[in-house]
């Protein structure tokens, strides 16, 4: 299983942090790191904030030279196709072909309220994953007059989120290479994963490639892991994230979700002041190759 550091950056996450995290991720030997795409916290607080989400991969990626990076997800709510497109394409020439587009179709109505953007209902939101799906590809791909293209041939990775719900799993089928599901059991693994692959079936392509986006609190040993876990509580008013645990034991976590379907997983880091996790998260992956 490949592993990928996710950062949520609606809360207060500084410039000078992701400059630390997206070094952290590279020397850790991570496959990747991940943002969220929101513009108003979720967890802290005012006064955190968001960082645009692009801007700051646009960033990341002329700091670093290998790590993949992408969005976890980006709403259409937010952007025009055409904006997010060639956002994605910025990216992908500054970093010389490591962007992946994570998209969905948006879900926290607070964010929209405060800088403006149409809400819009449920049915209209994935109308719109639809559509913005269709002409990001038609422009990364076949417009004639949209450049320059894309680094990566034929496009960058599109990656769709979601519970494996008809309407994701559609979206996902006809545009997507990956299909990625927050916080799921073993059980939802299987379900889902189930569901994709008929899906996949059905429509006579491959099967995508199945991630998931989970929190994650590693420990070297028992005293880093409650350590961890203590700071962890005192920001979420939670006990542990999924996943917590010292490196042997959610390596034998992580091999049973591998077993049942996970290819890749984006481990949420919440408390992001604390960048030496992350090379605990490297030992980790080190272990699962």
């Amino acid at each position: 299983m490949r592993l990928c550091l996710m950062i949520e950056g609606q809360e207060g996450v500084t410039w000078p942090q992701w400059v630390a995290l997206a070094r952290a991720t590279e020397d850790a030997g991570l496959e990747g790191l991940f943002r969220s795409d929101h513009y108003r916290q979720i967890v802290r607080g005012e006064p955190a904030g968001s960082l645009d989400a692009w801007a700051t991969l646009a960033g990341i990626a002329a700091i670093t030279e290998r790590i993949r990076l992408g969005t976890m997800v980006s709403p259409v709510t937010f952007r025009p196709a055409s904006v997010l497109a060639k956002n994605t394409v910025t990216v992908d020439h500054i970093s010389n072909g490591r962007v992946e587009l994570g998209i969905g179709a948006g879900w926290y109505e607070a964010e929209h309220e405060t800088y403006g953007f149409d809400f819009r209902t449920t049915k209209e939101r994935l109308d719109e994953l639809d559509r913005q799906l269709d002409e990001i590809t038609r422009q990364w791909t076949e417009a004639p007059d949209a450049w320059p293209k894309p680094v990566q041939q034929p496009r960058p990775p599109i990656i769709v989120g979601g519970r494996a719900k008809p309407r994701t799993v559609r979206a996902a089928i006809a545009h997507a290479d990956e299909y990625n599901t927050v916080f799921p059991t073993l059980e939802d693994i299987r379900e889902r994963k189930a569901t994709l692959d008929a899906a996949a079936e059905q429509a006579g392509r491959e099967p995508l490639r199945f991630s998931m986006m989970t929190g994650c609190v590693a420990g070297l040993d028992a005293a880093d892991r409650d350590r961890r876990l203590a700071a962890y509580k005192d920001l979420t008013g939670n006990d542990a994230p999924p996943l917590a645990g010292t490196i042997d034991e959610l390596a034998d976590r992580l091999r049973e979700f591998e077993a049942v379907g996970v290819e890749r997983a984006m481990l949420q880091h919440l408390v992001h002041e604390d960048v030496e996790m992350v090379h605990v998260l490297g030992e980790l992956a080190a272990r699962l190759r």
